[in-house]
């Protein structure tokens, strides 16, 4: 079988047959698909790995349950599945909100400091608790708000091309950049309070 004319009702019907090789090599086709959700929609702070190993765990463990559409590919079952597991893993950490100030290096305090002042020079701190901190910060945002800011504020997209990417109007764009920031700045502020 070619790389180019795999397909996972192939790869199914060997392992519905017992094929022990079927089962690796779904999990290696799939998992670059698994890995781009996971890393889309889930903070640093959680283990690519161990949430895309749920995810495969998820996937052969229903897989009895998948049922073939015409015209529907089977890697959209897969994405559903992958993006469910990142949503749940979401709401059990909002559940219990993890960072502190306490949590914070002092190059990270710094960082939050000149981002909810404003100074025109940022601290000597390093770029990566710069980086570091954004992204904690980011992780507590919902995955929309969280996908707007790094379209627009991180990959300096314009307002165009994040409304051709995620399928909002240019209004809706911008009224949840926003607000997503607004939001990050209240976490910001929220975090500096004792």
């Amino acid at each position: 079988m070619t790389d180019e004319a795999w397909t996972a009702e192939d790869y199914l019907r060997r392992l519905r047959a017992g094929d022990p090789d079927a089962a690796q090599g779904l999990v290696e086709r799939l998992y670059p698909l698994v890995i781009r959700i996971v890393r889309g929609h889930l903070p640093t702070r959680l283990s690519e790995e161990d949430v895309a190993q749920e995810v495969f765990l998820k996937l052969f463990a229903r897989l009895d349950r998948y049922q073939a559409r015409c015209g529907v590919p089977f890697e959209h079952w897969v994405a559903r599945l992958t993006l469910r597991t990142c949503q749940d893993l979401l709401r059990a950490e909002r559940r219990r909100p993890e960072l502190r100030w306490s949590d914070l290096s002092e190059d990270q305090r710094g960082w939050v400091e000149f981002l909810l002042s404003e100074k025109a020079q940022a601290p000597e701190a390093p770029d990566l608790a710069a980086a570091e901190v954004v992204e904690r910060l980011l992780g507590q945002l919902t995955p929309a708000d969280r996908y707007v800011i790094r379209l627009l504020d991180l990959e300096q997209k314009s307002v165009l091309e994040a409304s051709r990417l995620t399928g909002w109007s240019r209004t809706g764009v911008k009224v949840r950049a926003f607000r997503a920031r607004r939001r990050l700045r209240k976490l910001a502020e929220a975090l500096r309070e004792p």
